[in-house]
């Protein structure tokens, strides 16, 4: 099956207005905080990453 066009698997970025990043950083903060110690080091450091990355972009936004 071929992909339509604004169709997920577009392998495009997500757009996120300010509003769902705000929302996303909080999420993604209380995942971390919520993780148990024996997770993987790697998959804290992608979430923390990710964190980082969010708050640039909403301060660079400011």
């Amino acid at each position: 099956m071929r992909a339509f066009e604004g169709q997920f698997s577009d392998n495009k970025p997500i757009r996120r207005n300010s509003d769902e990043k705000r929302r996303l950083l909080a999420e993604l903060e209380q995942t971390l905080a919520g993780m148990k110690p024996h997770t993987s080091p790697s998959l804290r450091e992608s979430i923390k990453g990710r964190i980082a990355e969010l708050r640039a972009d909403l301060s660079a936004k400011r």
